[in-house]
């Protein structure tokens, strides 16, 4: 068995093409990602990876809809993510394909 911590992984991605990674591949990426309440996180999208998300814990607002604890939600590529963060917000979230260099930041 391997034991690892969420902490030892850079930004909460621990499946995918970088290091750290529990499984080095570019098919996919897969993240437990905490935003503090109030975190700015920039405006992006993706050209060609779509995102599946699970929102674990918190609040937050997306595309002017708000997304709660439960609640599933998936960008396809070139959907925007403007994502303002209500309570601290733990999100799951699986990357397909894992593609390097495909943030695009507005």
């Amino acid at each position: 068995m391997e034991i690892c911590r969420i902490e030892d992984f850079k930004g909460g991605w621990f499946i995918g093409d970088f290091e750290p990674s529990l499984l080095k591949t570019s098919d996919v990426e897969v993240s437990i990602k905490v935003h503090p309440k109030g975190e700015q996180w920039p405006t992006h999208y993706h050209k060609k990876a779509t995102e599946y998300n699970v929102i674990i814990s918190g609040k937050m607002i997306l595309q002017d809809t708000a997304l709660r604890e439960g609640d599933v939600f998936v960008l396809k590529p070139y959907e925007i993510a403007d994502p303002e963060f209500l309570e601290d917000t733990k999100i799951v979230c699986v990357k397909i394909p894992g593609a390097k260099d495909d943030k695009f930041e507005l």
